[in-house]
């Protein structure tokens, strides 16, 4: 009885899955240009894509749907598709504030944000979003279906190095727009963060589900979710790795090259000037000034 339960079970969500993809073609595909036809293509032929917004919308089409809605508007709005390295400065990849390296103890790729490195700036918000999108992006086309660990660490940040809005908006990456990366290890996600008054309002982007299963952690207690090998000197580990660009890190891929192929910079034929002006953006990135607290924490979303 139990198997034909489950086969039952396994039908209803074939069913839901064809429902989602005709009411998302019937409904929301109205305007020939309103997403992107590629990503529209994918959700008709991919149903573990289908599925992984049903499960995080605990398979309620009508809020898969929307949270569609939402992902393939931020795609479209964002090049998802099209982009590459070069259409990142180049100087985001040379600071390190954010890269790929080693395992958590369940085998889990860490996705390293380095917050001592960011100072909330109006006019490099977009670039710093596309930034994570492109390595969100890559590791999605890379390891499909397979989920990160995402680790903010926050030695020698200050509070000049919290930008609410980033924030929210990594959070919305794992929460909206890539649905197999959040399904899959929101079960056993932990933060630590040491701003009180940040955390609260964190609290409210995430949902009664993740925030029951939220710990908090000190620096000597961060080896209890990642060995030393991956752990950074500072973080009492034992990692030897120091970030160098380029190439990309691609220490545990199967393709040790990058996927886009060599950096084609757009600065090479600026004038003075213009080089001038990207010195001042970058120190938004990779700021090296910043107010210490008394103890260093590790913010880790696993």
């Amino acid at each position: 009885m139990a198997e034909v339960g489950q086969l039952e079970s396994e039908q209803d969500i074939e069913k839901k899955i064809e429902e989602t993809k005709q009411k998302f073609k019937n409904e929301y595909v109205q305007e020939s240009d309103k997403y992107d036809s590629r990503d529209v293509d994918r959700l008709q032929k991919d149903d573990a894509l289908v599925e992984a917004y049903l499960t995080w919308r605990q398979y309620s089409v009508d809020d898969a749907l929307k949270m569609i809605d939402d992902s393939f508007l931020w795609r479209k709005e964002f090049g998802l598709n099209d982009l590459t390295e070069s259409s990142i400065p180049k100087w985001m990849f040379e600071t390190g504030a954010v890269f790929l390296h080693g395992y958590d103890k369940e085998g889990n790729k860490l996705f390293w944000f380095k917050v001592k490195l960011h100072t909330k700036d109006a006019k490099t918000i977009m670039d710093k979003k596309k930034y994570v999108a492109f390595w969100l992006e890559r590791y999605a086309k890379r390891e499909p279906g397979m989920p990160l660990t995402v680790v903010f660490d926050m030695a020698d940040s200050g509070i000049s190095n919290i930008d609410m809005d980033f924030v929210k908006y990594i959070i919305n990456c794992f929460k909206v727009y890539y649905p197999k990366f959040l399904c899959k290890y929101i079960k056993s996600v932990t933060i630590w963060i040491s701003f009180t008054a940040a955390w609260k309002i964190v609290k409210t982007w995430l949902g009664p589900e993740a925030i029951s299963k939220l710990k908090f952690a000190s620096k000597n207690e961060i080896q209890t979710f990642i060995d030393p090998e991956y752990l950074p000197l500072h973080m009492g580990g034992t990692d030897p790795f120091k970030y160098s660009y380029p190439p990309l890190p691609d220490d545990d891929f199967q393709t040790p090259t990058c996927e886009n192929g060599p950096i084609v910079s757009e600065d090479d034929n600026e004038s003075k000037e213009g080089e001038s002006e990207n010195k001042e953006l970058e120190s938004s990135f990779s700021s090296e000034v910043a107010v210490k607290p008394k103890k260093s924490c590790e913010w880790l979303w696993c």
